[in-house]
């Protein structure tokens, strides 16, 4: 892209167009994703609360086993926090504390079968498109798929 303009400088017409553009453009993506029913969808089918925080610790834990103060870390709660989460989901029969071999003074937390069948449908739920996005026809979700990674690697 051209010139990185900072503030009070005064890019000429045709860039302040494009950036006027490319932020209505983004404004669009985030209401596209926003305006998705993906963590109603999530509760109802693995009835995990309002939180996000269990979502992120189960699909943190399809990694391997973590200890408490690992999963806090990962998720960006504090300890006491991921003490909570792990307790609800260990209620629900989703993780299990088990001996760290390395420490036995300490836990870790390993994902149940139930548990992993949870994860799997969050992915579903999560990766499913929203409705518009069949209405495309090949060629304009190539197209979009395109721009996307395109825009994803200039980011970097």
């Amino acid at each position: 892209m051209g010139r990185q303009w900072k503030p009070g400088d005064n890019p000429p017409d045709d860039e302040r167009a494009v950036a006027d553009q490319a932020g209505r453009v983004w404004a669009a993506m985030r209401a596209l994703v926003e305006g998705q029913p993906t963590k109603q969808r999530l509760r109802d089918a693995l009835d995990l609360g309002r939180g996000s925080g269990r979502v992120k610790s189960l699909i943190w834990l399809t990694e391997g086993p973590l200890s408490l103060s690992g999963l806090a870390e990962a998720v960006g709660v504090d300890a006491p926090y991921a003490t909570l989460i792990v307790d609800s989901l260990e209620e629900r029969g989703l993780v299990e504390r088990q001996p760290d071999p390395a420490d036995r003074r300490r836990k870790l937390v390993t994902l149940t079968p139930a548990g992993r069948d949870a994860v799997a449908a969050v992915l579903r739920i999560q990766l499913e498109p929203p409705p518009g996005f069949c209405r495309l026809s090949a060629a304009e979700l190539d197209t979009l798929e395109k721009l996307v990674w395109r825009i994803m690697a200039s980011s970097r």
